[in-house]
């Protein structure tokens, strides 16, 4: 269904930006619903889970700074996302071995069973959403999102 019918949108789009603004955007929502309800289901939000998986990346640890530019959703709070995860027993925080007055986000063992748990059926359900545009498309599309990244940034 073409999103004009499933918004009930009256009047054409000002422009092809707006349309495919729109589109993604609704694509993007309609991708994570799944996925976000089964992460939750598990006790955490999916930028949690983001933050673990890349901890899980980084036995040594990181710093927080590095942890925001990794994530997949730039969150400006990273130090209150790190303080939930600790306190639920999934993450610590470590004195860096070269300068102790930095702090580093480190997984634990609790943090890697819960991402062992996720990830099979996550990728899984990825794989489900893909599957139905097939490989080309998929492809397709993975490489048009790159060059929108790249003239974006």
């Amino acid at each position: 269904m073409a999103l004009e019918d499933d918004i009930k949108l009256n009047k054409g789009y000002p422009n092809q930006g707006v349309h495919a603004f729109l589109v993604l955007g609704r694509a993007l929502w309609e991708l994570l619903e799944e996925p976000d309800r089964f992460v939750r289901s598990h006790g955490i939000t999916p930028t949690q889970h983001n933050v673990l998986r890349i901890l899980r990346g980084s036995p040594d640890g990181l710093p927080q700074h590095e942890i925001r530019r990794r994530m997949v959703a730039n969150q400006s709070d990273v130090s209150r996302i790190l303080s939930k995860l600790v306190r639920d027993g999934y993450a610590r925080r470590v004195a860096s071995d070269s300068d102790a007055r930095v702090k580093l986000g480190q997984i634990t063992r609790k943090g890697l069973a819960l991402c062992r748990k996720l990830e099979a059926p996550l990728e899984k359900m990825h794989k489900e959403q893909f599957d139905r545009l097939g490989k080309q498309k998929t492809s397709r599309l993975i490489k048009l999102l790159e060059e929108l990244r790249e003239v974006n940034q």
